[in-house]
């Protein structure tokens, strides 16, 4: 499983403690944007050359590289479909997520 390094909420009591620009509320594993999919991202582990392009194309980092293979967490997959766009290899299908 992926290791996280330990990161502190930031949580503000109202609106108005919030900043006036954008900027980054912390770590992104509070915000599990899995649930926005329709479609997910399905790895054929066979025909994977562990290229890595997956990993890098993926814009919301959830996928990670285990044992030399990429793993999809889709605790944050939005299932834009890039990774499966850029495969090289196209082992990455885009399956109708079950309900």
């Amino acid at each position: 499983m992926k290791k996280f390094k330990p990161t502190k909420k930031i949580v503000f009591a109202s609106e108005k403690e919030m900043p006036m620009t954008p900027m980054s509320l912390g770590s992104m594993l509070y915000n599990l944007t899995g649930a926005w999919r329709n479609i997910k991202p399905v790895i054929d582990k066979a025909a994977c050359i562990q290229c890595g392009i997956c990993w890098k194309y993926c814009p919301d980092t959830s996928i990670y590289i285990e044992d030399e293979f990429p793993v999809i967490d889709y605790d944050y997959c939005k299932g834009c479909g890039i990774c499966a766009e850029e495969c090289p290899s196209k082992c990455i299908a885009m399956v109708e997520e079950e309900k």
